[in-house]
């Protein structure tokens, strides 16, 4: 649990969705990805979606989990819309008889280095050439 320094230090706002898992054998992966991403889309509490798939990792570490996928809410309450929204509960249905085994963390994100800052813009040729 995280103490109310780590929650205090939560920025951002943002709640975050984890789901790591094995997928059975035979699953059709593709088909998996389009209706996840189809309700990522169909969803606005999502602020941001990730996925991948792990190529890397020494099976011994992995425990034969293959996949992670990661969401990004504004806020807890964009979370809890989440989990009550009908494509939500529709997808999961699904993807739940597709899934051998799970790991599921929901969790309130605390930034601890914010991304770099894009660099100024230099002014374009035409811009100078106006001055």
């Amino acid at each position: 649990m995280g103490s109310t320094v780590e929650l205090e230090n939560n920025i951002m706002g943002e709640f975050k969705h984890l789901v790591i898992v094995k997928f059975k054998e035979n699953v059709l992966m593709e088909e998996i990805l389009k209706d996840m991403e189809k309700m990522v889309a169909e969803i606005d509490a999502i602020k941001s979606f990730e996925w991948g798939q792990d190529l890397e990792s020494l099976e011994m570490l992995r425990q034969g989990f293959t996949h992670a996928f990661l969401m990004t809410f504004k806020n807890k309450e964009g979370y809890s819309a989440f989990l009550g929204h009908p494509k939500h509960q529709e997808f999961s249905a699904t993807f739940s008889t597709a899934i051998e085994k799970i790991v599921l963390l929901d969790f309130p994100a605390t930034l601890v280095k914010p991304p770099p800052k894009a660099p100024a813009e230099e002014p374009s040729a035409a811009q100078n050439d106006q001055k």
